[in-house]
């Protein structure tokens, strides 16, 4: 997509995704910027230092975390402003950020050493919000050159996060990706009223022609 294009397609959404290079390129060199972004769910429970439920999700880890998120958000993101209305993905994205973190202050608020960052939680909820609009269309994992339909996909998500969060697999916020996800689709709900009945009709329609056939 042009640059041009993008800005008036997706201004909120551009706006995001520069500010989020920057504050995590700033963070990688700045130890005052990530510690005081990163969210600390020992803290935020007890009331203090609440602002890192959003700034936590501008900075990233490393290099890789931040391409990761950027390019999946930089995919998904502007068509769903487009479709959404340009406020409604702000609060799309900001409040969903903050949905997907509460689980993990309530589960980790007496574990002085958990620390959480990056925007995965508030990509979770814009990828679930494009599956709710298009249930069909290509989904896959980047670098992997198989694509299946997004509703498959974001089933499959759902038990993946579910289950690597039970087990507590590697140094990664799972529930936050699978809030996220739900977070989007609750959100989306009730921004988009309508994004229900036509999910409906457009997998009934699908399952139809697939019986026909």
């Amino acid at each position: 997509m042009e640059i041009n294009a993008l800005l008036q397609q997706a201004p909120v959404a551009s706006a995001i995704f520069v500010i989020t290079l920057i504050t995590s390129f700033i963070a990688f060199y700045s130890d005052k910027v990530y510690e005081g972004f990163i969210l600390h769910p020992y803290y935020v429970y007890q009331g203090k230092k609440l602002h890192t439920l959003i700034t936590s999700g501008f900075i990233h880890l490393d290099l890789m975390h931040l391409f990761f998120n950027m390019f999946t958000f930089y995919y998904f993101a502007p068509p769903i402003e487009a479709v959404l209305g340009h406020w409604q993905f702000l609060i799309l994205y900001l409040l969903s950020m903050v949905l997907a973190d509460l689980p993990s202050v309530a589960k980790h608020h007496n574990n002085f050493g958990y620390r959480s960052l990056g925007a995965s939680g508030a990509i979770s909820a814009v990828v679930f919000s494009f599956i709710l609009f298009a249930p069909f269309a290509g989904m896959g994992i980047l670098f992997i050159p198989v694509s299946i339909p997004a509703i498959i996909f974001g089933a499959l998500y759902l038990v993946y996060c579910s289950y690597a969060s039970k087990k507590q697999w590697g140094n990664i916020n799972h529930d936050a990706h699978l809030f996220g996800a739900i977070a989007g689709l609750m959100i989306t709900a009730v921004l988009h009223p309508h994004v229900l009945t036509d999910f409906v009709n457009i997998v009934s329609a699908k399952v139809q022609s697939w019986t026909h056939h």
